[in-house]
């Protein structure tokens, strides 16, 4: 539509130079031939400055659409990549979110193993034996430390794994007790304990539940410890031995990005 209203302006100013120049006989009277000739000629080149800066402003106007074309791609490209990593994001909060859930249904059914077999325990004693150790004492001390850990007071939550670790070798929960001691120390941000804990968690309990997580839990601690190459071998690792897993489904996506 600009350029059109452009054409019909210069067709009426071409129409106007040419009635001039018609009507030169006319007005022949009042001015001698050099001076029409002067003024048609200036009326030329006053008519092709206008068309030349018409043109360059037509010239100009598309560039600036070209331009603005260009900016809008690159903006939906970039909203396009946006929701990519959001759509990553989201993935693996979901899988976390899945682990945790998993875990405390794993851990509640094994506290109601452990205390129906403990309640089924009759002790025996004769006069005067040591009266038997608290058979509730080790779950009371478990979940004390869970507690510490679940309300984000991670030293305190530590210590407390720490010390069940010691108290209570023989645990069937040692290896959740090292799990949560391990990601006690990566929430402290001591990266290389934490990756210790975690790596002693996959290599003495290969079989336990929490073995694929440690091991993801290891990799993230190299990762954040700075140690990206050992972060690599340990995700490659996980993926090899637990493949099934949702902790192997997270490393695959971790991979992807390094």
């Amino acid at each position: 539509m600009f350029r059109r209203a452009i054409s019909r302006w210069l067709a009426t100013v071409a129409i106007a130079a040419i009635a001039a120049g018609a009507s030169f006989p006319a007005i022949a009277g009042l001015f001698d031939d050099d001076e029409a000739r002067i003024r048609i000629e200036k009326l030329r080149s006053d008519l092709g400055e206008q068309g030349k800066r018409l043109e360059a402003a037509i010239a100009t106007t598309s560039r600036s659409q070209i331009e603005l074309a260009n900016q809008i791609e690159q903006i939906k490209a970039d909203m396009a990549k946006v929701r990519g990593q959001i759509e990553v994001l989201t993935y693996e909060l979901e899988a976390t979110q899945k682990r945790q859930k998993d875990f405390y249904i794993d851990l509640d059914n094994r506290l109601r193993k452990i205390e129906t077999a403990a309640a089924d325990v009759k002790p025996t004693s004769a006069p005067g034996d040591v009266a038997p150790a608290d058979p509730g004492a080790e779950m009371r001390d478990y979940e004390t430390a869970l507690t510490l850990f679940k309300s984000a007071k991670y030293k305190d939550a530590l210590a407390a794994f720490l010390g069940f670790i010691k108290a209570y070798g023989n645990s069937s929960l040692l290896a959740n007790a090292h799990y949560w001691a391990a990601s006690a120390h990566f929430q402290l941000r001591e990266y290389a304990k934490a990756a210790e804990l975690f790596a002693k968690v996959s290599s003495a309990w290969p079989s336990d539940t929490k073995a694929p997580d440690a091991l993801l839990g290891q990799a993230n601690s190299q990762q954040e410890g700075g140690d990206v190459k050992g972060a690599r071998k340990t995700l490659e690792q996980l993926v090899e031995k637990y493949p099934a897993t949702s902790a192997a489904q997270t490393a695959k996506q971790q991979l992807k990005k390094k």
